[in-house]
């Protein structure tokens, strides 16, 4: 009788323990998981985040299944107690929160704005930038400066390559392209009704389309950075290494950022499929990123190119750096950086008299087209 006494007392300490453990008779087990389950987690993740509801004691813990920011100070408390501890780079940590950026991400994609994307051209905001290709010249690139009912007007196209003598845009049939921020990629049919090239600021008039294709969804979250960069060009991208360079390289700027590309802005002209090493600073750590350069938008005026490059897949402790700063998981002021999604400030042209902005890079590029 005694043993089993004894026994049963065991069985009690330990199944409190473990009720103690993940929270308590008071955490709202049911709806916890059946809300997982809607959300579409697995059994596996939901346990993980019930874990990290528990940690950060969150007084509604199934508000992690949707709530971005709930979700951000839950990432922030766990990193603040494994940084206290020492133990933020450990492999386990490492893990654990490769997956909790995983669920951020999850429930990031899982707004409405991602799933649904517009339809008509009328949806576009200003300061979206536009490529369309000519035949026989190349792509120009372009921003939408103003949306009106009956059209849109964009700045005068930009290409490496001149216009053919006499070229007016007037009346020409166009092919638009352009990446909706943090949604997808967009191309329509339109047709240039006004060609504004003797302006103070050249723009032109484009009809309106209702026929918006949506033919690429984002992957990963991105957001605007500025912060200066080296460039080192590769051989081959099997080069692709994170080892941390001595040399200056060839200087650049940031423009956006996420998991699996970025934008550069180098003085010159380069060209795509250039293979290419950048190192930067994220809060006081450098982050090594390897990718190919998928597109460049060249400014003859300034003598400028964006490089726009796909990342090869980081490591794992960079790629929890990066999504530490897409996700503003410290970000101190919310309002001067905008939010994963939220549309940049639209690009303003310089009053009468006021001389024009440049960040020219400190060192030219010029691969050469």
């Amino acid at each position: 009788m005694l043993v089993f006494l004894v026994v049963a007392a065991l069985v009690f300490l330990v199944l409190a323990l473990l009720i103690q453990r993940g929270g308590g008779l008071g955490f709202p087990w049911v709806e916890f998981y059946l809300r997982g389950k809607e959300s579409g987690f697995t059994f596996r993740e939901i346990n993980l985040l019930r874990q990290v509801a528990v940690e950060n004691h969150l007084k509604n813990p199934a508000s992690l299944f949707w709530s971005e920011r709930q979700l951000d100070r839950s990432i922030r408390g766990t990193m603040i107690r494994m940084r206290a501890k020492g133990t933020v780079e450990e492999p386990k940590s490492v893990e654990f929160l490769g997956k909790l950026f995983d669920f951020r991400k999850k429930v990031e994609f899982n707004q409405p704005k991602y799933r649904i994307g517009i339809r008509s051209s009328r949806d576009m905001v200003p300061g979206q930038r536009i490529r369309i290709p000519l035949d026989g010249v190349g792509v120009f690139d372009s921003q939408v400066v103003e949306n009106m009912r009956k059209y849109m007007a964009v700045s005068h196209p930009t290409g490496s390559k001149p216009l053919p003598p006499g070229f007016s845009w007037e009346g020409q049939k166009i092919q638009v392209f352009f990446w909706r921020q943090e949604d997808a990629g967009y191309t329509f049919e339109s047709k240039v009704i006004g060609d504004y090239m003797d302006k103070q600021y050249p723009i032109l008039h484009i009809a309106h389309s209702e026929g918006l294709l949506r033919n690429q969804k984002r992957g990963s979250v991105r957001a605007e950075i500025s912060s200066p960069a080296n460039l080192y060009p590769l051989k081959t991208i099997d080069q692709a290494n994170e080892v941390v360079e001595t040399s200056s390289g060839y200087k650049g700027r940031m423009l956006d950022l996420s998991e699996d590309g970025f934008a550069v802005i180098v003085g010159g002209r380069a060209k795509a499929g250039l293979p290419l090493k950048i190192q930067f600073k994220l809060a006081g750590a450098v982050v090594i990123m390897c990718g190919i350069v998928k597109g460049v938008s060249f400014n003859q005026k300034n003598n400028q190119s964006i490089l726009h490059v796909q990342a090869v897949k980081p490591g794992d402790t960079t790629r929890i750096n990066i999504l530490t700063y897409v996700y503003g998981i410290f970000r101190e002021d919310a309002e001067k950086t905008p939010k994963p999604g939220q549309p940049p400030r639209p690009a303003r042209p310089p009053e009468r008299g006021e001389p024009e902005k440049k960040t020219a890079p400190a060192e030219d590029f010029s691969m050469g087209d």
